[in-house]
């Protein structure tokens, strides 16, 4: 009998898991590598002794019927729930202004209990391998081969490889191999983001629980214990917004944190009495690359990733889902 085919998913985000998932449940065999200690990527979730802080993505929205059905089954194992915080907007003058009708209409979802609970969710069964950097992709006649910075060479070849990963780390890998690939990857543009998680004794006497900022360092601010699921210390997260994030890159963290806290003090917050700083280097993408994601059948390597296709959690998790499909469409043919 053939052997399954064997894919090497790089990057365990909601993209790659997405798109390892699918082709897991098709038969395929998956094995999924990422640098990190945990799954989720930019779904993630920073944890101390009575606290803990969503600091990268702070929601996700469903609009593609299959992604709402997706959400829909996180809601039923649990991994989900919705958030309907008291929201508001700080304009550009400073001054609280209404949200508009359709955002005060939109269904704001996060991860229970936190927003790594829906990666978790999908990386289950799969051959999840953590602290594994790849950082060479080798094209053989026998198929394809990786180097980890941790491991070295790795023992198994793979029929094809798929990069789920943010489109800068994915373009030194990709030019020695896949040219045309390092250009698409190369022509996204993502921006950084500053977060910082700010931590009190007692809540804080506000009258919303996130706020869209847009003047000053700030671009968004959320009380993270109006979350379902959450406990322990009244808890913020600062996000800083990417234009002031770039200019302010190789900054100290506590120059960052003065910055920002000093930001969300003239906004009615107060100085919290501990505070964690995390620098996002590719956090948001700031070009329309739009091609959903890339696939070489030929060659056995694709693209996915939300900077793909368009942003945000559903853009990531439909991304994955494409790559997928055309795997397996190319799978049915051969």
């Amino acid at each position: 009998m053939t052997p399954p085919l064997h894919y090497a998913v790089v990057g365990a985000g909601i993209a790659g898991l997405s798109c390892a998932r699918a082709l897991t449940d098709a038969g395929v065999r998956v094995t999924v590598l990422d640098k990190g200690r945990g799954s989720g990527g930019r779904m993630s979730t920073r944890r101390g002794e009575g606290w803990a802080c969503d600091h990268g993505a702070q929601y996700f929205t469903a609009r593609d019927p299959r992604f709402r059905a997706e959400v829909a089954r996180w809601l039923a194992a649990g991994v989900a729930a919705r958030w309907q915080p008291r929201l508001t907007v700080f304009g550009a003058d400073g001054r609280r202004a209404a949200l508009g009708e359709a955002g005060a209409a939109l269904a704001r979802h996060v991860g229970t209990p936190r927003m790594t609970a829906p990666a978790r969710h999908l990386a289950e069964g799969l051959n999840l391998r953590l602290q594994a950097t790849v950082n060479a992709l080798y094209c053989y006649d026998h198929g394809w081969e990786l180097a980890t910075a941790e491991h070295g060479l790795l023992p198994e070849a793979f029929d094809g490889v798929l990069l789920a990963l943010p489109a800068p780390q994915a373009v030194p890998l990709l030019q020695p191999v896949a040219p045309d690939l390092a250009a698409i990857a190369g022509a996204a543009r993502m921006q950084a983001c500053w977060a910082l998680m700010a931590r009190f004794d007692a809540p804080l006497a506000l009258d919303f629980d996130a706020a869209f900022v847009n003047h000053g360092p700030l671009r968004w601010i959320a009380r993270d214990t109006s979350k379902p699921g959450r406990a322990g210390m009244e808890t913020w997260t600062l996000h800083a917004s990417p234009a002031w994030s770039e200019a302010h890159l190789e900054e100290t963290p506590e120059r960052v944190a003065s910055a920002l806290i000093a930001a969300f003090r003239a906004l009615g917050g107060e100085s919290p009495v501990l505070w964690s700083a995390h620098r996002w280097r590719y956090a948001i993408t700031a070009s329309a690359v739009t091609e959903g994601c890339a696939w070489r059948a030929g060659d056995g390597i694709g693209l996915c990733g939300d900077w793909l296709n368009g942003g945000r959690v559903e853009g990531a998790w439909l991304s994955g889902q494409a790559l997928a499909h055309g795997v397996l469409a190319e799978r049915a043919l051969a």
